[in-house]
C-alpha cells in the first residue's frame, strides 16, 4: 500500500521559496500595493485591449464596465475573491467595488481630458489591516496605467458623459448583487448609481448586447503574454495529473485524489483551481461534471481526473482516466483505446480554417463506429446515450471561455475531450458497466499543425500504466 501524509505539504516550500522584492513600473516598488508576483500580465498589455475595445466602439460612444461582486460562503464569510474575467483582460485589477469607463473620444472630466476612468476603493488603512492592501486612485495609476483614477465614491456625482453619448455600451445589469448597508460605493451602489444615470436617456442610446460579442472576439485570440500564462496553468496541471497517477490505489478517498492534485496546483505557485476539481470513480466515472469527491475509490475500477489550475488568471483543463489499481481490465482498455482514437482524430481537425466543430464531428464519428462494432449500440444515433457532450470548448481567462465559434484561427486555444460513459443500467452487456473514459487536452490552433499543450501528460494505457508503478512523495499512515 502506498502511504499518504500531508507532512510533505510543509517540504517542498521550504526547499523552493525564495524572497525577492517585485519591482514595478518605472521602479515602483509593487509590495507596497501587496503585489509579489514578478510575472503577472504587464500594464501595456490591459492598455492594448482598452485600445482593441475601443477600436471597436463607434463614434461618440461609452463603454461600462464592472468588477465582480463579492460572493458570501456563509455568515460574515467570503469566498476569495475572483475578478470578472473581462474587467481583469482589461485593467489588471484584482479588487472589487470597481467601475471602468472607456469613452472612444477624449472628453473632458474634471475638468482634465482623457479616454478612460477607473473608480477603484479608495485606500483606507483601517479596512486594509482586515483585507490587505489596495491599490487606490494613485495606484491605479500608477501600477495599471489607467489614464484617469478616482475613488468610488465619486462615481455617484461625476459626469460620464453619457447624456452626450449617441451610445452607451455595457453588460446587462447584475440583479444578484449583495448589499453592504456599510458602504454606499460597494459594487450593489454603483450598479444602482449607473442605473440612475443611464435611466433617463433615450432607449436608442443603450446597448447591452455588443461588448459581449466584442470581447468574445478579442478574447477568442490569444496574445503572446496569454500564451505564456496558458503554457505555466497547463505545465501545473500536468504535474499534478503525473503526481496523482503515482499515487493512485485502491481505497483512496476521492477527496485524497482531489487533495494531491490542489496541493500540487499551489506549491507551484497556481492561485486557485479554474473549476471544482473532477474526481469520479467507479460510477461517478459515469458522471461528466461530479464534484463531490466523498467516494472510496475500489480495485478494478476507473478514476476520471478532471482538472486544471488557475495561473494569474487563466486556467487549463486536462483530462485522465487512470486503472486505480494501476492496470486497465481488458473491457476498460477497449473504451479507453476508442476515446483515445476518437480524440486523435479530434485533434488532427485542429487547424486554422477548419470550422469549430470539426473536431467534433470526427470525434463522434469514430465513437459512434466503435460502439455499433462492440455492439453497445445499434445505430448511428445510438452514440449520444454514450457520448452525450461536445468535443470541444474554448479556453483562457475562463475554463469554458468566450468565443466567436467561427472558423479556427491562429493563437485560439480549444479543448479536445471526447468521452464514453456506460452507467449501470446501460441497455448493453453489463461487463461495460460502470466505465467512463473521459481524455481531454488543450490545443493551441497555429498556422500548421496543433500544438497539444498538455503532452506533458502521458495518455496512452502503457504510458500510464507505467508511471503508475513509479514511487510518489504522497504516502498514507
Amino acid at each position: 500500500m502506498k502511504p499518504f501524509s500531508f507532512l510533505v505539504l510543509f517540504i517542498f516550500p521550504l526547499l523552493t521559496s525564495i524572497a525577492q522584492e517585485v519591482k514595478g513600473v518605472d521602479g515602483v516598488n509593487l509590495k507596497q500595493f501587496g503585489i509579489y508576483d514578478k510575472d503577472l500580465l504587464p500594464a501595456s498589455f490591459h492598455k492594448k485591449n482598452r485600445e482593441k475595445i475601443r477600436s471597436l466602439m463607434p463614434n461618440n460612444s461609452v463603454a461600462v464596465f464592472f468588477s465582480a461582486p463579492v460572493r458570501t460562503r456563509s455568515n460574515d464569510v467570503d469566498y476569495e475573491y475572483h475578478q470578472d474575467p473581462n474587467f481583469y483582460y482589461l485593467t489588471g485589477l484584482r479588487e472589487p467595488h470597481s467601475v471602468l469607463v472607456i469613452f472612444k473620444n477624449p472628453v473632458k472630466i474634471n475638468g482634465e481630458t482623457t479616454k478612460e476612468i477607473l473608480f477603484v476603493q479608495k485606500k483606507d488603512t483601517k479596512d486594509e489591516l482586515w483585507t490587505g492592501k489596495r491599490l487606490g486612485a494613485l495606484g491605479a495609476e500608477l501600477v495599471l496605467e489607467i489614464e484617469t483614477a478616482e475613488n468610488n465614491t465619486k462615481f455617484k456625482n461625476t459626469d460620464l458623459y453619457f447624456d452626450k453619448a449617441d451610445k452607451i455600451f455595457y453588460f446587462p445589469i447584475r440583479k444578484d448583487v449583495r448589499d453592504n448597508v456599510f458602504d454606499k460605493a460597494d459594487l450593489n451602489n454603483l450598479l444602482l448609481q449607473f442605473d440612475s444615470k443611464i435611466g433617463v436617456e433615450d432607449k436608442n442610446k443603450k446597448d447591452s448586447t455588443s461588448l459581449s460579442h466584442w470581447m468574445a472576439q478579442l478574447r477568442e485570440i490569444k496574445s503572446e503574454e496569454e500564451l505564456y500564462m496558458m503554457r505555466k496553468a497547463v505545465e501545473i496541471t500536468c504535474k499534478a495529473q503525473i503526481e496523482l497517477m503515482k499515487a493512485l490505489e485502491p481505497n483512496m478517498p476521492e477527496y485524497q485524489t482531489e487533495a494531491i492534485v490542489e496541493y500540487v496546483f499551489k506549491a507551484n505557485g497556481a492561485e486557485y483551481p479554474g473549476f471544482p476539481s473532477i474526481m469520479g470513480s467507479g460510477e461517478n466515472s459515469c458522471v461528466l461534471h461530479y464534484n463531490s469527491n466523498r467516494k472510496i475509490t475500489t480495485d478494478n475500477s476507473l478514476l476520471v481526473s478532471d482538472i486544471g489550475g488557475e495561473y494569474h488568471g487563466y486556467t487549463a483543463d486536462v483530462t485522465r482516466t487512470l486503472p486505480v489499481n494501476g492496470k486497465f481490465s481488458e473491457e476498460q482498455k477497449i473504451i479507453y483505446n476508442i476515446v483515445l482514437k476518437a480524440q486523435q482524430a479530434g485533434i488532427k481537425k485542429c487547424k486554422e480554417g477548419n470550422s469549430f466543430w470539426d473536431p467534433n464531428i470526427a470525434a463522434t464519428s469514430v465513437v459512434s463506429q466503435e460502439l455499433q462494432k462492440l455492439g453497445i449500440t445499434k445505430n448511428p444515433l445510438g452514440v449520444r446515450r454514450y457520448f452525450m457532450h461536445g468535443t470541444s470548448h474554448y479556453l483562457g481567462l475562463d475554463v469554458h471561455d468566450v468565443g466567436t465559434y467561427l472558423p479556427l484561427k491562429r493563437n485560439v486555444v480549444i479543448t479536445v475531450e471526447p468521452g464514453i460513459y456506460i452507467p449501470e443500467g446501460s441497455p448493453c452487456d453489463p461487463k461495460w458497466w460502470n466505465i467512463g473514459v473521459r481524455i481531454e487536452d488543450d490545443v493551441l490552433i497555429t498556422d500548421g499543425a496543433p500544438e497539444v499543450l498538455s503532452d506533458c501528460v502521458p495518455k496512452t494505457i502503457e504510458e500510464i500504466e507505467n508511471l503508475m508503478k513509479l514511487f510518489s512523495i504522497f504516502v498514507r499512515h
